[in-house]
């Protein structure tokens, strides 16, 4: 085994590594690790497998290698992209939905408070 591989395999296990830290600490949710632990165990079986990449490559009629990694991720990022703004979407409208609540809700308030005001008799 080459160097190069030894150390990307240390750097994919220790990346595994964070990616479990960050799923426990419940700064990463699960459903976006998913995306994280599939690009590192494509990275890892790569990393120890290295004509696999060739074999990929003539597989797809890719001539040249590189070609087909750049190929690949560009889809991998447009794809997550496209997800990332279902996600964004979603919570803006939730957002808006909760804003329009919260403003009923303070109307609502404020007008049960006047009511109680009006309603309470003066005391000296």
């Amino acid at each position: 085994m080459e160097r190069i591989q030894i150390i990307t395999i240390i750097v994919n296990f220790f990346f595994l590594l964070s990616i479990a830290y960050l799923i426990v600490k419940g700064k990463l949710r699960e459903e976006y690790a998913i995306v994280w632990l599939v690009c590192t165990l494509f990275l890892g079986i790569f990393s120890i497998w290295r004509n696999g990449l060739e074999v990929f490559s003539r597989l797809f009629g890719v001539y040249e290698a590189p070609n087909l990694v750049f190929t690949g991720f560009i889809f991998i990022i447009l794809v997550y992209l496209l997800h990332l703004s279902i996600v964004n979407s979603k919570l803006q409208k939730n957002m808006t939905k909760l804003a329009q609540e919260i403003a009923l809700l303070k109307q609502e308030n404020e007008e049960n408070a006047k009511k109680e005001s009006s309603t309470e008799p003066m005391s000296d």
